[in-house]
C-alpha cells in the first residue's frame, strides 16, 4: 500500500479528526522506528522507541468493518511491538469513537487519562482524546 493509498483509505475512515495526508504517511514510511501493517483495505501504523510502542492510527475501510480486521491488526501490532522490545503500548482515541474504544479494550488496553479538546478540525467542535495503555510482556506471551 503506497502513501497515497494510505491517505485515501484514511480519508474514507476519518473526517473528525481530520484524515492524514499522503506526506504524513510517506514520513512514517521513512521513519525507521515506525512500522505499517496492512490487510484487506485496512492499515495500522505503529512506532516503537525506548521500550514503548505507540499505535499511531488504525483505519479499516467502512465496507470491511465488523469482520475482525481491526482486531487482527491490533493483535499483530502487539506482536510486532514485542519483537521490537517494547514493554508497554499506548494510544489515543477520540472519546466519541465507541467502536474503537471497545476494540482496544478487548485487546487489553485500559484508559489512563483524557486530553480535553485534543482533536481539532476547522468548523467542528473539538473532541477529547482518551489515552489508553497496556503491558506487553515477552514476544511469546498471549496478545490479550
Amino acid at each position: 500500500m503506497t502513501p497515497a493509498d494510505m491517505a485515501a483509505l484514511h480519508a474514507l475512515c476519518f473526517t473528525h479528526p481530520a484524515p492524514w495526508s499522503e506526506a504524513s504517511f510517506a514520513a512514517f514510511a521513512a521513519d525507521p522506528l515506525c512500522f505499517t501493517l496492512t490487510e484487506a483495505d485496512s492499515l495500522l501504523i505503529g512506532r516503537v522507541a525506548a521500550g514503548e510502542a505507540e499505535l499511531l492510527t488504525l483505519a479499516v475501510a467502512p465496507q470491511n468493518r465488523r469482520r475482525g480486521l481491526g482486531a487482527r491488526l491490533v493483535s499483530r501490532f502487539v506482536y510486532q511491538a514485542r519483537l521490537r522490545a517494547a514493554d508497554h503500548a499506548f494510544l489515543e482515541v477520540a472519546a466519541n469513537n465507541t467502536p474503537a474504544i471497545t476494540l482496544y479494550t478487548a485487546a487489553g488496553f485500559a484508559p489512563t487519562g483524557l486530553r480535553r479538546g485534543y482533536y481539532r478540525t476547522p468548523g467542528r467542535p473539538p473532541v477529547d482524546a482518551v489515552l489508553m495503555a497496556r503491558v506487553l510482556g515477552p514476544p511469546d506471551a498471549p496478545n490479550i
